[in-house]
């Protein structure tokens, strides 16, 4: 410990010493630094109708810096490109304001036109500061970490946009503008936003932001409403497989942070279901560079923060891809098979043609394309050859351990253990009598693929079978949850290990127990494992 201790002062000691070298006379108090106009300032007080403007030449540093800190992107933040210049009361028809908003690192505005449809103003630079402690923000380490916001491309959203449309994937269409200084329109806000690029997209959020794209749709949702919905009852189901295909665009471009938070979901009824299709958006991570410099390649490491994949040719951490994405991941893939994603890599790899690629990268402003467009195509055409692979390597990590979630209602699982360590779960709602309604899940499992099966029956009165007599098979845990459950395991594995493990209150349940039944009963329901429905963050 002491030593690790050592070493950790040493390092940081070190992280100070190369921040007052690469960023002298820098303060580390201040917000991030306005995009450079360049042109005649006489355009700002008299516009036209675009400017010529870097989005970020403050992070330009000496070769010396690149080699600790990373080369990064920092001439495309450097380059001037030309911007549109934003008209509150001529874009979209007239626009006006809602409400600030942004996260941790962005400025955002969110604006609507007449008919309530939603569009958001983001910042192509960001402020990371406020994901630090107050301590720390002040210091070398503010400044190291304002500095990594060059490892991304402020115009891969821009990229991404002809990629998702081409893979049959929802996407907002980002505009590329120029807030003009003190910009009355923005009101108490000008100041904020004056003199800075901007990504203006469509808002996906709620029903008046549907557009022809989305068909049939009736409404537009959160994560957090949706998997509410979902697991109060079983009529609200998520198309997975629409979202399987959006998670191998994500793997493809290198977009690792894709939380929950970075998505809402069409909703569309069909007869007496409601099913949620996945509406992707932030692409702030997509197309990143962060370990091409001494410090943020060991900051990068397996061992440390692994999340931060870059885009390469090749996939180096399929796994560091999705850190970002599993809380979701486990609640909207667990029913997607092997078979279905590399059928969704092949069908992708078809879509996304050379002449797609290169149409896409195009889309980058054209001093942009001139710097990096012909190595991102390449890098691009590279990561699609090895889609399937990618895939492939995917569904094993999601595959490992599966969390098959039922909900508030009464449904029956039925598990299946079959020869060659196969498992087959299938739920079926229950209607009165307890007898079998409409089938909602189905998947077969591989002992060689998948260690754990975990069975949620939340809330209701739910009956869990397990059957079937095999040499091996998957561990299956069964949480009845709140409700008085009924679980008969008649299952036959080979070995001394038992595999169907019950856990609930003693009270809630009714276990007919088999050889290789466990159970694992508490004097509570508060004592026992809850599924984790929505998460705060």
């Amino acid at each position: 410990m002491k030593k690790r201790i050592l070493l950790a002062l040493v390092g940081a000691l070190f992280l100070y010493g190369l921040v007052k070298i690469f960023f002298p006379g820098k303060a580390t108090d201040q917000s991030t630094s306005s995009p450079t106009f360049i042109g005649d300032s006489s355009l700002l007080k008299d516009p036209q109708d675009s400017v010529l403007v870097s989005a970020g030449s403050h992070y330009q540093i000496s070769k010396l810096g690149e080699f600790f800190l990373g080369g990064h992107y920092r001439d495309v933040w450097a380059v001037p490109v030309k911007a549109k210049v934003f008209d509150m009361d001529k874009a979209q028809g007239g626009l006006s304001i809602e409400k600030l908003g942004g996260g941790m690192q962005t400025t955002s505005l969110t604006l609507v036109d007449s008919s309530g449809r939603r569009f958001a103003l983001r910042s192509l630079d960001k402020d990371p500061i406020s994901v630090l402690p107050p301590f720390w923000r002040k210091t070398f380490v503010g400044s190291f970490v304002r500095d990594q916001i060059s490892a991304t491309n402020p115009y891969a959203a821009l990229v991404v946009a002809p990629l998702a449309e081409a893979a049959g994937v929802f996407h907002p269409s980002p505009e590329l503008v120029f807030v003009l200084p003190a910009d009355q329109d923005f009101k108490e806000y000008s100041n904020l936003f004056g003199s800075k690029l901007f990504l203006m997209e469509e808002k996906f959020t709620t029903k008046t932001s549907l557009t022809k794209k989305f068909g049939a749709a009736t409404d537009l949702v959160s994560s957090e409403e949706m998997l509410k919905r979902r697991f109060q009852s079983s009529r609200h189901r998520i198309d997975q497989w629409a979202f399987a295909r959006a998670r191998l665009l994500d793997l493809l471009i290198s977009d690792w942070d894709r939380h929950e938070g970075q998505w809402d979901w069409a909703v569309y009824a069909q007869e007496n279901e409601y099913w949620y299709k996945p509406v992707p958006k932030d692409r702030d991570q997509a197309l990143c560079l962060y370990d091409d410099g001494l410090i943020p390649w060991l900051a990068t490491r397996k061992f440390a923060a692994r999340k931060f994949e870059s885009f390469h040719p090749s996939f180096k951490d399929v796994f560091g891809l999705t850190i970002n994405a599993a809380f979701l991941d486990a609640r909207a893939l667990s029913e997607v098979s092997l078979v279905d994603f590399r059928r969704f890599a092949r069908e992708m790899q078809f879509d996304l043609s050379d002449s797609v690629l290169r149409a896409a990268v195009k889309r980058m402003p054209p001093p942009v394309y001139k710097l990096i467009g012909e190595e991102t195509f390449q890098k691009l055409r590279s990561r699609r050859r090895l889609l399937v692979q990618t895939a492939e390597d995917y569904y094993k990590i999601l595959a490992k351990e599966v969390a098959v979630v039922g909900s508030d209602e009464p449904e029956r699982f039925v598990v299946q253990r079959l020869s060659q360590g196969r498992t087959v779960v299938e739920v079926y709602k229950l209607k009165k009598g307890n007898v079998n309604g409409e089938k909602v899940y189905s998947r077969t499992f591989f002992a060689v693929e998948t260690e754990n099966i975990n069975l949620y029956g939340l809330k209701g009165d739910d009956i869990f079978e397990v059957r079937g007599t095999a040499s091996k098979g998957s561990f299956v845990r069964i949480y009845g949850g709140v409700g008085k459950d009924q679980v008969s395991d008649k299952s036959s594995l080979e070995g001394w290990r038992k595999k169907t493990v019950v856990i609930d209150d003693a009270q809630g349940v009714q276990v007919q127990a088999g050889s290789g039944t466990e159970t694992k009963l508490s004097e509570t329901i508060q004592q026992v494992p809850s599924f984790v429905r929505v998460r705060q963050r």
